[in-house]
């Protein structure tokens, strides 16, 4: 998965040069080139990317239900302290 990644990374990147170097010569269709590379890296590489970052991780530590706990143990603690004072 990681030199998939790479390889479509390598290749995105290049389309979307190629896409520059067409608007910098005057090239006609410069600006859909750019726009398709932009739009393939969007909804191509960055959901495979995030899905290959994220397939093995416990997801129930990214929940706000587990920061929210959390926070309220911090404020607890702040006002404990705040009294002491």
């Amino acid at each position: 998965m990681k030199k998939l990644l790479f390889i479509l990374f390598i290749v995105f990147l290049s389309i979307l040069s190629y896409g520059f170097y067409l608007k910098n010569t005057e090239g006609t269709n410069a600006e859909l080139i750019i726009g398709i590379a932009v739009i393939l890296i969007a909804f191509v590489l960055m959901p495979l990317f995030i899905y290959h970052r994220y397939k093995d991780k416990d997801m129930k530590s990214f929940q706000f239900k587990n920061f929210r706990e959390e926070l309220e143990k911090f404020h607890e603690k702040e006002k404990e302290e705040e009294k002491k004072r």
